[in-house]
């Protein structure tokens, strides 16, 4: 909203001179969605630089942690006619299978389940 600035020293408006006169109402609708924007992106970045610190985002909390990297290779022959395998990593039996991803998904919501390997039959 314009105002005419009126001179002290004249009868009448001063030729083009204008104040910007802001309300309360014109002042919240500037600084509201600056204020929300502001407080979403503190939210955003502290959550991602939390998680990428953090130890509980590790997968592997107990398996061969002296090795750089876990690796576990089968032969198609050894294996027989099913094999189930673990992916959560929270197995007691790894690299099988112990069921143990079903506590962990209600834990986290996650929804890991197991590798199953079949032999097809002929």
């Amino acid at each position: 909203m314009y105002f005419i600035k009126q001179s002290l020293y004249s009868n009448g408006p001063v030729k083009n001179e204008r104040l910007l006169m802001c309300t309360f109402t014109d002042q919240l609708i500037t600084i509201v969605p600056v204020a929300v924007a502001a407080a979403l992106s503190t939210y955003l970045l502290t959550r991602y630089f939390s998680s990428q610190s953090s130890p509980e985002s590790r997968v592997n909390m107990s398996v061969n942690k002296d090795s750089p990297k876990v690796v576990h290779s089968f032969d198609m022959e050894d294996i027989g006619n099913k094999a189930v395998y673990c992916r959560c990593w929270r197995s007691k039996k790894f690299p099988y299978c112990d069921g143990t991803h079903t506590k962990h998904n209600e834990e986290t919501g996650d929804n890991v389940g197991p590798l199953i390997i079949k032999k097809k039959t002929p």
